[in-house]
């Protein structure tokens, strides 16, 4: 009897495993001009990305009414969070909005975060990160003022430095502060939480020279991180996105120069595997974010359209 009933319980937790709903990824992005506002894909492996036809969010706010680079995350309470770059040149804010299934959207709201730098160039790539430890939002990006920094090898209205603020509530945010002063022009940085205590920063070193991706390391989200590794990419790539797929890390980004996008896998962000081979994304695919959604969540996206 007793040997009936393990095997009964067996084949009830087997049922039960099997009909357990997958999480599936979800990549946001934009087509140039970026007037068109919110493209999505979606993949089950994280390597194979299928696209869904048209916009899911047109810019509304801004000077220039565009949508770039848009940020994602899942918050705690299951809000999907969004921050995206409304103007190339100008402007002292970006772009956020929330929601719930990706198809229905709040209200759209220009976040002045850089309000009080009456110099600044630009704020460009905003991305954004919860923190599960201090449960609060981490939101980064680039803006060059002139002659705030050494000039270095690049002019003064392309010297870029990253810049944060912090929200619990996306109603009241910190002041602005200063995230992160290498010594040379940066943008397009993603925060990585690999472990306890254990952060990375990926980066894109804007110098002329480089224009290629590295890492630094930090204890906290917020830093101080060490000083960037050698370059992990050729020369003129952007706009990298990181997402844990198994027990590996996949770094997506986009290789620019040569109009494609490739893709890097790691166990310890030190050694790096080329897996762009294996890699598939819809055509004119713009750097954006990756998250985790629902099976529930791509249906709904799916019968939208």
């Amino acid at each position: 009897m007793k040997k009936i009933v393990i095997i009964v319980t067996f084949f009830l937790f087997a049922i039960s495993y099997s009909q357990k709903k997958k999480d599936l990824y979800l990549f946001t992005s934009f087509r140039e001009p970026a007037t068109e506002g919110l493209y999505l894909a979606y993949s089950e492996d994280g390597y194979n990305w299928k696209g869904l036809d048209g916009s899911f969010l047109k810019p509304e706010i801004g000077a220039s009414k565009i949508m770039r680079d848009p940020s994602i995350t899942k918050g705690a309470d299951g809000t999907y969070h969004m921050v995206w770059t409304t103007d190339w040149k100008g402007g002292n804010g970006f772009g956020y909005a929330s929601s719930k299934d990706l198809m229905h959207w709040s209200k759209q709201e220009y976040i002045p975060v850089m309000k009080n730098e009456p110099e600044v160039v630009n704020v460009w790539a905003p991305e954004i990160f919860y923190d599960d430890v201090k449960k609060e939002y981490i939101i980064i990006w680039a803006s060059t003022i002139p002659f705030r920094f050494e000039k270095g090898v690049e002019e003064e209205k392309n010297n870029h430095r990253m810049y944060y603020v912090t929200t619990k509530d996306f109603k009241t945010f910190s002041d602005t502060k200063l995230y992160y002063e290498p010594g040379f022009s940066v943008i397009d940085c993603v925060i990585v939480k690999k472990g306890k205590k254990e952060y990375v920063l990926v980066l894109k070193d804007n110098t002329r020279p480089m224009r290629n991706i590295k890492v630094a390391f930090g204890k906290s989200p917020l830093g101080p991180f060490s000083k960037s590794s050698e370059p992990l990419t050729k020369y003129l790539s952007e706009g990298p996105t990181v997402v844990k797929v198994g027990k590996k890390w996949l770094l997506y980004y986009d290789n620019y120069g040569s109009k494609n996008y490739k893709a890097l896998s790691t166990s310890d962000f030190v050694h790096f595997e080329d897996v762009s081979s294996k890699i598939s994304l819809p055509e004119g695919h713009k750097h954006g974010t990756i998250t985790i959604i629902s099976e529930e969540v791509l249906k709904g996206l799916i019968d939208k359209k």
